[in-house]
């Protein structure tokens, strides 16, 4: 974990901690978007769920180069990777669970970490809400080369990211403090969404031994 912040954003001392989102320090800045994107699957929507259903098989492997801890049944803590701006960074670690599905829907949603580090609780808060649901053979351009029945993946991805930033960083007009926010929110969405995807839709396909279409551009 590599930290650049002055002495004024040293974080508070643990028993005074909480979420940041809660925070009504100045430093403190939300930043939120919402992202859509579709992941084909050359495979019927039942062999997609039951692929998706068992989570502890596929979440690791596609989850790599970061960093995977169980965490209960359902959920993972996940490491992000190094990301930042003006010489402050951040190495995020949030909780997620996977919700078993429900009436065709699934959703991957912000859970508490079992042991969460009380400094850096002061200096970022995420929120991640997800929903992914699947939609058999209806594609409106079929793609020539599939043979048999397609699925698509709809998601859609709701992302909120709180950071106390340094007290030197404040000092620097508010539209290029904000850029740099949006700047790490498409890092991170990067990061955890689109490589994720991409990935998810490779194993997929790998282990049903299936032709994989080929990747989609993100539309941000």
């Amino acid at each position: 974990m590599a930290l650049a912040q002055d002495p004024e954003s040293a974080p508070c001392t643990p028993a005074a901690v909480g979420p940041l989102r809660h925070s009504d320090d100045v430093r403190v800045n939300r930043y939120s978007s919402r992202f859509a994107d579709v992941m084909e699957m050359r495979a019927p929507s039942c062999t997609v769920a039951d692929y998706l259903d068992h989570h502890d098989g596929w979440f690791r492997r596609c989850a790599a180069p970061m960093t995977v801890q169980p965490l209960g049944p359902n959920g993972y803590a996940l490491t992000l990777g190094r990301f930042g701006n003006f010489g402050f960074e951040v190495e995020p670690t949030i909780g997620l669970e996977l919700l078993p599905q429900s009436e065709g829907v699934y959703r991957i949603v912000t859970t508490a970490l079992s042991a969460p580090d009380a400094s850096l609780q002061e200096i970022y808060d995420v929120e991640f809400n997800a929903a992914l649901q699947l939609e058999e053979g209806s594609g409106s351009e079929p793609d020539p080369t599939s043979e048999g029945v397609l699925t698509q993946v709809r998601w859609e991805l709701d992302l909120c990211v709180w950071i106390r930033l340094p007290a030197v960083i404040g000092l620097l007009p508010d539209k290029l403090v904000q850029s740099s926010g949006d700047h790490l929110l498409r890092q991170i969405v990067r990061q955890i969404s689109r490589k994720l995807t991409w990935k998810v839709q490779e194993d997929f396909h790998a282990t049903h031994q299936l032709p994989c279409p080929p990747r989609r551009r993100a539309p941000f």
